[in-house]
């Protein structure tokens, strides 16, 4: 078993953290908030540092599950980052959704140190992570991978390799351009059929079996006909991740323009005071009249 840091114990590092505790690695624990870190303690054992030099310091492998780009700056450089606590030939390990631009940048200080990186963002949510069962995007090198996948197979349903450091941000890029096309259009088909007078559930009954079905048709309609969305991954998250995928777009010369549209959709729902409902609440906007 290995000695490992987890800086970051929102609602998906705090179950990742615990899968890897209940395989039996040593973990020591960091987050913002000093208090999560201390009840994360006290449920699940291991310990806590007060910054994530301290939580990386001896640590053979370190995890992070941050919020964006800064914050993944923040918990990695400086004089109190992670990378300054960390010893040559030791592995860091992060699955915080960013741009790839701060994956290389971060990996490229990394090797400068010895220290190796794999950038390994995730997809399947809350319930995903609290059930051990996400799938975890990779980039990084090929010793690098190896060395990482044995400890993410805790809380992973299927980890792969997609290339070099920045091709999992990459990749989860291509996973939310998906999700936010499959969205609006289970938002529009619901909305559609409560206009014509439908019952929705029965009708998704019988078309989740067919072409049209999707992972997002079977597990959020119910919830999206309800009008219940406090379950899942937040709208503002959502729209950090496609300004992402837009500029990136603008970048590399590709074409996202559904995914431009969608993201607009959102930021009407953020208008709403939706910010901090599940991406599945698209359909709200289609139900104001």
């Amino acid at each position: 078993m290995a000695k490992l840091a987890f800086l970051g114990l929102g609602v998906m590092g705090g179950p990742m953290a615990r899968h890897l505790a209940a395989k039996g690695h040593e973990v020591t624990v960091y987050n913002r908030t000093a208090a999560r870190a201390e009840a994360w303690v006290a449920a699940h054992g291991g310990r806590h540092a007060p910054t994530p030099r301290a939580a990386a310091s001896g640590a053979d492998v370190v995890l992070a599950c941050v919020g964006n780009d800064d914050d993944l700056r923040a918990v990695c450089t400086g004089p109190d980052g992670a990378f300054a606590g960390m010893s040559k030939g030791a592995l860091f390990i992060d699955h915080t959704t960013v741009s790839a631009q701060v994956t290389r940048e971060l990996a490229e200080a990394a090797a400068a140190l010895g220290i190796g990186f794999v950038d390994a963002p995730v997809s399947g949510g809350q319930a995903g992570a609290e059930n051990g069962v996400l799938s975890v995007m990779c980039g990084g090198t090929g010793d690098d991978y190896a060395r990482a996948e044995p400890v993410i197979a805790a809380y992973a349903r299927v980890c792969k390799r997609l290339g070099e450091s920045g091709a999992g941000q990459l990749a989860k890029m291509m996973n939310q351009i998906c999700i936010a096309g499959l969205v609006q259009g289970l938002a529009e088909a619901l909305a559609f059929g409560e206009k014509a007078g439908l019952d929705g559930e029965a009708v998704v009954e019988v078309i989740s079996q067919g072409a049209a079905g999707s992972w997002q048709m079977v597990n959020r309609h119910k919830t999206m006909l309800a009008g219940t969305f406090d379950f899942g991954f937040a709208v503002d998250w959502m729209r950090k991740d496609l300004k992402i995928c837009l500029e990136t777009a603008d970048e590399i010369g590709a074409s996202l323009p559904v995914t431009a549209l969608v993201d607009q959709f959102y930021k009407d729902v953020q208008q709403m005071g939706g910010g901090r409902n599940d991406t599945s609440s698209l359909i709200r906007r289609l139900r104001k009249g």
